[in-house]
This record gives structure tokens, C-alpha cells and sequence, in this order.
């Protein structure tokens, strides 16, 4: 998980496929003003409750953008080299739920129940998927959509270690009801993305076992 023997920074190029970057124009109240941002794409998340051990299913991954926000926090400026002794890369390892681009032309709920199996290694049929909520992923520097799903599984859907596919490197890890609550009480810091906190408040709130 944490094998990163090498970090530097670098110009984006015009043609990535994951990113955008463009400048919106707009008047508004006879003013001409312009936003930033980035087109990117819409993507689902999936809330896996394991009911054999009654624990959330998360995932654990090197996210380069949180890398720089938390060693840009420290200090690192773009001109410096990136010393991995003194900014290691587990300060890049997130804690969030199952998810994935919407990258293919598939239903939406087809899509997370890839997710959930290349992730996660649960292999379930779509109709154990509930549609839970759709939101934005960002405001800001972005406005995609996120479609949040439910699902239930047990130890007898379990078919693979799940980890991603091609070169992702993923950590399938569980937390107990404890463990979870302890993540969204009043001053509660976490490596974690919205939709993450948003889902475990939403499965604590409607699905959580009394």
C-alpha cells in the first residue's frame, strides 16, 4: 500500500482523460465574472454492510491529491523535492467507501455492483443495490454527480480478496458500529472523503442494527 519510492510534480496535460480545466465566463447583475474548474466525471459509492460480521466495508488507497493538500499543510512548497523520509506516503492513505468512475455506458447500479466485486470482492446480484441518494461530488472546482448506493452482503457472496483491478492497489478493511461512530461524533478529524462520513451517518440514521 504504502510502496512509493518516488514523488514529483509536474504540468497537466492538455489531454488527460480524467481531468478538464477550464475557465466558465458569466454576467451576472450586468458584471462579467469567470470561475475556474474542472470537468470531470460522475461516479458512484456504495455503503457495504457485512451482516455475517455485522461491520462496514471500507477501502484504503494512496490518493495523490490528498498527499499534496496534507504535505503542502506541512510546508512542501512546488519548487521542493519531495523527501519521502520527511513526507511519507501514508500521509496520502485515505479511508473511504467502495466507488468508481462512471466510465462506462452501463446502468448506473450495474456499475457499483462492479465496484463492489473488483473492490471488495463481494460478488451480488443488482437488485441488492438500493439507490440511496444522488449528490455533488464538489461545488467548487467541480460540479459532477455522485450516486450513492446501499448494499447488504454476507461471508457467502465473498469470492476474492478484491484489491481493483489492472494497477490499483486497494486495502479492503472493516469497522464495527463502534468504530464508525467514532468517525462522525462532534470533532472528529479523518483522512476521509463527504460521501464517506454522508454514508456512514446515512446507514446509522436508517439501516443500523438496534
Amino acid at each position: 500500500m504504502e510502496n512509493v519510492t518516488d514523488v514529483w510534480y509536474g504540468p497537466l496535460p492538455a489531454g488527460s482523460p480524467y481531468v478538464k480545466p477550464l475557465r466558465l465566463h458569466y454576467v451576472r447583475n450586468g458584471v462579467e465574472k469567470f470561475w475556474d474548474l474542472v470537468d470531470v466525471q460522475d461516479s458512484v459509492c456504495i455503503i457495504i454492510y457485512n451482516k455475517t460480521t455485522n461491520k462496514l466495508v471500507f477501502v484504503k488507497q494512496f490518493r495523490p491529491a490528498v498527499y499534496y493538500g496534507v504535505i503542502k499543510e506541512m510546508g512542501c512548497k512546488h519548487d521542493d523535492k519531495i523527501e519521502l523520509e520527511k513526507y511519507p506516503a501514508k500521509l496520502g492513505i485515505t479511508l473511504e467507501l467502495c466507488a468508481g468512475t462512471v466510465d462506462k455506458n452501463l446502468p448506473l447500479n450495474e456499475i457499483a455492483r462492479e465496484e463492489v466485486l473488483e473492490e471488495c470482492g463481494f460478488n451480488v446480484p443488482v437488485d441488492r443495490l438500493e439507490t440511496v441518494m444522488t449528490h455533488k461530488s464538489g461545488v467548487g472546482a467541480s460540479g459532477a454527480n455522485m450516486t450513492m448506493f446501499y448494499c447488504e452482503v454476507t461471508e457467502v457472496d465473498k469470492v476474492n480478496s478484491g484489491g481493483g483491478v489492472d494497477d490499483e492497489i486497494i486495502d479492503v478493511i472493516e469497522l464495527s458500529m463502534d468504530e464508525v461512530k467514532e468517525m462522525v461524533k462532534q470533532g472528529a478529524k479523518n483522512i476521509s472523503p463527504p460521501a464517506c462520513l454522508l454514508g456512514i451517518l446515512w446507514f446509522l440514521h436508517n439501516k443500523c442494527p438496534k
